[in-house]
């Protein structure tokens, strides 16, 4: 039985290996832990003393040598009950976080977003958003690692879902997979509007403008971006959006 969720409760890789292999070997010593999880001796003793001390992991004394169980599932339940009140209560406090952190604000806020799980969490607050802008490239996410392109995949449709529109200014010649530019019908079901920039004007960065931030971003194997939050600096991006924007005849 695979259990990676128990690293959600703070147990690290190892943690976890031992953990299952105690589940499925029942009470048992150090050489037959050994045996099914293929760690190193030391590391085991190590590993067994947190599972103590976090109250996953029991022994008793055999012939003046220990031998080892998981405590009852219930431990383990409480656990996670405990994690999820702590969680609620934090959860109450987001209000209050998010009016101190609009107050402590400067006018203009400067944010840099390095990997992948970073972008995901940029695009994801880009959905709070009726539409987003795009310059440059077309989305240029295919250029990033296969899980991002899948996930950006899984975010459009969300986006669909949403009903939140995406115009795209992109690199002439270019534009986003599986949305052709002749394929107008698509287009409007996809809630996505297409422009081409001039033939002259190509960059390897991408530019998404939502709300009052401004992100230009790098996409690769650990995507970047540089953010700005400023009106006055989105105002000055979407002119030079609208300058070149033409909608389709």
């Amino acid at each position: 039985m695979e259990l990676n969720e128990l690293g959600d409760l703070g147990l690290s890789h190892g943690q976890i290996k031992v953990y299952q292999a105690l589940l499925e070997l029942g009470i048992s010593g150090v050489e037959k832990i050994q045996e099914k999880t293929g760690l190193e001796r030391r590391a085991i003793y190590d590993t067994l003393n947190k599972l103590i001390e976090k109250g996953l992991a029991s022994y008793v004394k055999e012939k003046n040598k220990r031998r080892y169980q998981i405590t009852n599932p219930r431990h383990l339940k409480e656990q996670i009950e405990e994690k999820e009140k702590n969680l609620e209560k934090l959860k109450e406090k987001i209000p209050k976080i998010t009016e101190l952190f609009n107050y402590k604000k400067p006018l203009i806020d400067a944010q840099i977003y390095r990997g992948n799980e970073a972008m995901k969490s940029l695009l994801n607050e880009a959905l709070n958003y009726e539409a987003t802008y795009w310059i440059g490239g077309n989305s240029g996410v295919e250029q990033a690692s296969e899980d991002m392109n899948l996930w950006f995949k899984r975010w459009t449709i969300k986006r669909i879902e949403q009903k939140r529109l995406m115009y795209d200014l992109v690199d002439k010649g270019t534009y986003l997979q599986d949305l052709n530019p002749k394929d107008t019908k698509k287009h409007k079901k996809s809630f996505y509007k297409y422009c081409e920039l001039p033939k002259n004007l190509q960059s390897p960065m991408v530019i998404i403008m939502f709300g009052k931030k401004v992100a230009q971003v790098l996409w690769g194997k650990q995507s970047f971006a540089f953010v700005l939050e400023s009106e006055e600096v989105k105002e000055s991006f979407m002119k030079y959006f609208n300058y070149f924007w033409k909608e389709p005849a």
